[in-house]
């Protein structure tokens, strides 16, 4: 129900960009398609990496490489910057932690998720209430899916007695937020695009590590049953 919700107001949100018609970017802002794009990718990368995400927008803002929405200029304060920066260098270590990862993943629910929302809300600050409200939901859900789809790999991972699987997943995922983010701020439809291509992958993948896990469960005791008796 919450795929189909939020797949919903993405439509939405394609469609009305859309109307606005024009280029993906006049100037150098954001209108029509290309917001919709913006969002979408900086909203994914968010739910991987929250911090490069906004370290990302920030660095590319204050430099003039690219300007943001007004109601992301705050992204472009050094010190937003500055613990963006701090706060990526503590995840880049602790994310890659076996065990400790799970702990820190699910902590950051209530880091990513919300986060991602606000920058979805601000990025649209020209457009009417109703559109800021449909595009926060859908910045909310975007990130959520792809954190939910993070986080069951990391499931998936840890109990893998080597450290390179959560070392390279985790690097790839930083990788990934920063190449998204940074090519939303040129070409946010492509970003936007690959963004929604990853995201079907991780909720695919999704769904076959829970399919695995429900047979794991139901298999557990039967096979316990055949240890015992041996």
């Amino acid at each position: 129900m919450a795929k189909g919700a939020g797949a919903g107001m993405l439509t939405g949100m394609m469609l009305a960009g859309m109307t606005l018609g024009g280029s993906a970017l006049v100037g150098r802002g954001f209108v029509g398609p290309g917001l919709v794009g913006l969002i979408v990718a900086i909203s994914f990368s968010a739910g991987l990496n929250v911090y490069a995400t906004t370290a990302t927008l920030g660095l590319l803002g204050h430099t003039r490489w690219v300007e943001l929405p007004p109601g992301l200029h705050v992204l472009t304060s050094w010190w937003v910057i500055g613990a963006s920066l701090l706060l990526f260098g503590i995840e880049f270590f602790a994310d890659k932690i076996p065990a400790f990862d799970l702990f820190w993943n699910a902590l950051h629910t209530f880091v990513r998720i919300p986060v991602a929302a606000l920058m979805a809300y601000g990025a649209t600050s020209q457009l009417s209430p109703q559109m800021q409200l449909v595009a926060t939901l859908a910045g909310g859900a975007i990130a959520l899916a792809a954190h939910g789809g993070k986080t069951a790999a990391r499931v998936a991972v840890t109990p893998s007695p080597e450290p390179v699987s959560n070392i390279a997943l985790s690097s790839s995922e930083d990788a990934v937020a920063v190449f998204v983010t940074g090519l939303a701020t040129q070409h946010p439809i492509a970003a936007g695009v690959i963004a929604l291509v990853l995201l079907v992958g991780i909720l695919t993948a999704l769904r076959w590590i829970w399919r695995r896990i429900v047979h794991a469960l139901r298999t557990f005791p039967e096979f316990r049953r055949q240890v015992t008796k041996a």
